[in-house]
């Protein structure tokens, strides 16, 4: 096994529970160590950091598995999974729901690495070569944990092409139709396509955020954009809500939510099609009003050098989405970019609601639930920033 050295004063960070090092961290590096190769990370005197995966192609170029130097075998692999499952069973009992994320990257000690649980299928994601490298090892540890219908493959995160390795998608258990699965979460049942279907085939991260939306959304109209398969719309239509319409941008995740409303017995509703912000336009320039609109875009920037333009994305997405809802009504609004921090999102709501001269008073304030959660030592697992605000004319 290869052994690098950081520069000195480097191992500060991760010698305070971080898990990356940075490839100008690290003194000189051996020509002959392969992507994701496991290696020995030591201090500038000599010190054992820890064990990981090494990657010359990547920015991160340390990845921590353990402090201890255990390498990464079937047995440390299976180690940290059923300790992660444990956590799930325990926050998620069956009759409450049967879909949760299993593994949570470096928040569960598996950098790179995310497995979501869908009934009786599993999702895997990589974001790591290091962690592409031990995926079959993983596949088995699934299939002797959980015994699934289907396991499936969604590699096809930008974030891999920060460390050289290509996207692609596979199911390497099952076949497309158990691929397909009836999920439920606090009452509502929903049919995700785990091959199809946007990231891992459902977004898990907002389950506990919708569950707000039910208490806003009675004997009301409703705006749910980005709706994807549906979740938020949903939600206010189990809590009772007059209408609601649905919007996105992909024609067959609105089939996906309208199927996902017949397969709950909810009719009142509809979907429109097309881009979020020519959207809101059009029904700005209609007239039309809501009692609630829920705005949960996907991440407007992956670097932090884009985050000014995805401040002023927010702004003008909530701008737009505040121009809609009537007196007295609720905007429900969420960010899952990592790089734009709470302080900043809330900052870009207030600015959008200041030259409309609305008055917003924030009722709440969420992130991601307990299956995604936030290692205290590494700021970047904390991505997702949700909030309700009761809006009235200044």
């Amino acid at each position: 096994m290869h052994s690098l050295h950081l520069k000195p004063g480097e191992h500060r960070r991760i010698s305070k529970g971080h898990l990356w090092s940075f490839s100008n961290e690290l003194q000189s590096v051996p020509k002959d160590i392969a992507a994701g190769e496991t290696v020995r990370l030591l201090s500038s005197d000599g010190v054992l950091v820890g064990t990981g995966f090494y990657n010359p192609n990547s920015l991160i170029s340390f990845r921590l598995l353990s402090r201890s130097g255990e390498l990464p075998d079937k047995a440390f692999f299976r180690k940290k999974i059923d300790e992660a499952r444990k956590l799930r069973t325990k926050i998620y009992p069956e009759e409450e729901t049967n879909a949760w994320r299993l593994v949570h990257g470096e928040s569960d000690g598996l950098p790179g690495l995310v497995i979501d649980r869908f009934g009786k299928a599993l999702v895997i994601q990589s974001y790591a070569a290091g962690m592409d490298l031990h995926l079959p090892v993983i596949s088995e540890i699934m299939q002797e944990l959980f015994n699934p219908e289907a396991i499936v493959i969604r590699n096809e995160s930008l974030l891999r092409d920060l460390e050289g390795i290509p996207r692609y998608k596979d199911i390497i258990l099952g076949d497309p139709e158990s691929a397909m699965q009836v999920i439920h979460d606090a009452g509502i049942q929903y049919q995700a396509d785990l091959y199809e279907g946007h990231k891992t085939g459902f977004f898990l991260d907002q389950r506990e955020n919708r569950r707000m939306i039910r208490k806003l959304a009675k004997g009301s109209t409703v705006l749910d954009i980005f709706t994807s398969d549906g979740g938020f719309g949903l939600n206010a239509l189990h809590g009772g809500a007059a209408h609601v319409t649905m919007s996105d941008i992909s024609a067959t995740a609105l089939e996906r939510a309208a199927a996902n409303a017949a397969l709950n017995n909810f009719s009142n509703c509809d979907t429109l099609e097309g881009d979020a912000f020519e959207v809101l336009q059009q029904l700005g320039r209609e007239g039309r009003k809501f009692d609630l609109v829920i705005l949960d875009p996907p991440s407007f920037t992956k670097s932090r050098k884009n985050l000014p333009a995805a401040l002023k994305a927010y702004r003008k997405l909530n701008k737009l989405g505040l121009q809609l809802v009537n007196e007295g009504g609720f905007l429900a609004t969420a960010s899952c970019s990592r790089h734009a921090s709470e302080e900043d999102f809330i900052r870009a709501v207030q600015q959008a609601a200041q030259p409309l001269k609305k008055h917003l008073r924030q009722i709440y304030r969420s992130s991601q639930p307990a299956d995604h959660p936030v290692l205290l030592s590494m700021p970047e697992t904390h991505y997702l920033k949700f909030a309700c605000f009761y809006v009235t004319n200044d």
